[in-house]
């Protein structure tokens, strides 16, 4: 059987997502959001860390790669945002 994908979006007008798992995008979202919600506010190479941590042993792929993308989509979606003005990439989750 083949495995469900997801076309990601990307918030830059004119950018393409990329289609990956289904199941991967999931298990990368859902932990994206968890280390967002817990720390409140994150910066990229924290969230990257938290999400490394979290999903140790458990996930098939780069994880940077992974949180890359899934991040964008999540920004595209308006699930999180980036924080203006920040020196490192800072994120919260939209309200």
């Amino acid at each position: 059987m083949d495995e469900e994908k997801i076309l990601t979006l990307h918030p830059e007008e004119g950018k393409q997502g990329v289609n990956i798992s289904r199941t991967k995008y999931e298990m990368i979202r859902q932990a994206i959001l968890d280390a967002v919600r817990s720390q409140g506010t994150i910066t990229y190479q924290g969230l990257v860390s938290l999400v490394e941590y979290n999903l140790r042993n458990r996930f098939e792929g780069s994880i940077p790669w992974y949180v890359t993308t899934v991040k964008l989509d999540l920004e595209a979606r308006g699930e999180i945002e980036r924080i203006s003005g920040s020196r490192e990439q800072t994120f919260k989750i939209k309200r």
